[in-house]
């Protein structure tokens, strides 16, 4: 007779709705393990959750705990309720072995018997538990003496369910086309935006220099003066581009109105960051009257907080820009606590580097011409990312339009 080993797993909330009942089966199928439905409840209206206790069987231990590890952010949990385990760790910089790393989903660790949020979610990070509570911390941040949650027991994961009253934030989730109407998906990201303001929370947005390429920086800084953007995460380039675009009138030595390069204009961005160098930075060029019109500018008047993080390819690059990558990394985890929606426009690597620092309950909404950059972003984790497929200068257009009529 062959010997499994078992465990008994519960999940609850819009499981069918939300196509978690099927993905927990198909994991168990894939992990080549088995179940049988000990209960399973559906909710009688569309805000009851529903109810499933699953066995699962594998072949081997190692088998079961890794099926039990790809459960988890599906759902479930170990019927059998014990506190988490917690180990110290002996050097900075490292946790136990057997640490649990995390998800962007809402969590929950049991210390003591009870149940507590764990606080700064994010995924890829490990839950410390400390004076105040259970947190998500980065790797490079444990400190020797930290405790650390370990293993599988202990741990409850909620994942955002797909809510049938919650039309403006599923109307285009997992569903990335360029076939839709723009202007149809516009009107709702504007009418998502009105009611994230109107809540009281902040707006980012993560933005690449195609805003500028595209001619979308005039209607960009609208929704600036409007009070629509919050926070403006960049690389160098997007800040580059749009000053290099106030002083020659060019983006890439092309010339925007005409649409064609202008004679000299590949220098146009050198000298662009001389001159914002020289006047001390980005703020100082705009006291100075260096720098009188673009993204930046308006940034500067209207007291928005950006952050621009640099990359191996920058040219100069601008004195404001953050070289170092872990200070900018903990700069855009700072700016972005407590925001409400992140608007993420054409920039693959810090689409996907914030989407990574997000808790999966606030929306992210990608604008990219390339369909693939959107895919990926969702593929990396940020399973709340909605996706729009069109030009970013005509997205920024439309968006002004809707935003600025009554």
């Amino acid at each position: 007779m062959t010997n499994t080993y078992n465990a008994v797993v519960q999940a609850e909330g819009h499981l069918i709705d939300s196509q978690l009942l099927n993905a927990i089966f198909d994991t168990v199928i894939e992990r080549g393990g088995a179940f049988e439905v000990l209960h399973f409840e559906i909710g009688r209206t569309n805000q009851d959750f529903s109810q499933l206790t699953l066995k699962v069987s594998t072949p081997t231990a190692p088998a079961l705990a890794t099926l039990l590890e790809t459960l988890i952010p599906l759902g479930c949990h170990v019927a059998e309720e014990h506190d988490a385990v917690i180990r110290v760790a002996d050097r900075d910089g490292c946790a136990p072995d057997d640490f649990y790393s995390t998800t962007n989903q809402r969590t929950q660790v049991r210390i003591n018997g009870r149940w507590v949020d764990v606080a700064r979610q994010r995924m890829d990070a490990v839950v410390v538990v400390g004076a105040g509570g259970p947190e998500c911390r980065k790797l490079r941040d444990v400190r020797t003496g930290d405790h650390i949650v370990c293993g599988l027991e202990g741990l409850r994961v909620t994942p955002e369910f797909r809510d049938r009253d919650r039309a403006d934030f599923t109307f285009m989730a997992n569903d990335v086309s360029s076939e839709r109407r723009v202007e149809v998906s516009v009107t709702r990201i504007a009418r998502m935006m009105r009611d994230t303001k109107r809540r009281g929370r902040r707006i980012a947005f993560v933005a690449g220099p195609v805003v500028v390429h595209t001619g979308g920086a005039a209607y960009f800084t609208q929704l600036i003066r409007g009070g629509y953007v919050d926070v403006l995460l960049a690389g160098n380039a997007l800040a580059v581009h749009d000053a290099e675009l106030a002083l020659f009138g060019t983006s890439l030595g092309v010339d925007l109105e005409a649409g064609a390069p202008v004679s000299g204009g590949h220098r146009h961005h050198m000298r662009a960051i001389n001159a914002i160098n020289r006047a001390g930075g980005i703020r100082a060029a705009v006291d100075r009257g260096v720098l009188t019109s673009g993204v930046m500018v308006e940034c500067v008047r209207a007291g928005v907080d950006y952050i621009l993080a640099g990359s191996i390819r920058d040219d100069g690059p601008l004195i404001d820009t953050i070289a170092d990558i872990v200070e900018a990394q903990d700069r855009y985890t700072a700016a972005l606590a407590d925001v409400g929606m992140v608007i993420v426009l054409s920039t693959m690597l810090h689409g996907i580097g914030v989407g990574n620092m997000l808790p999966a309950w606030v929306p992210v909404i990608c604008v990219d011409i390339n369909p693939a950059v959107v895919t990926k972003l969702a593929d990396r984790g940020s399973s709340q990312t909605i996706g729009l497929v069109t030009d970013v200068g005509l997205f920024l257009h439309q968006l002004a339009m809707q935003l600025g009529s009554p």
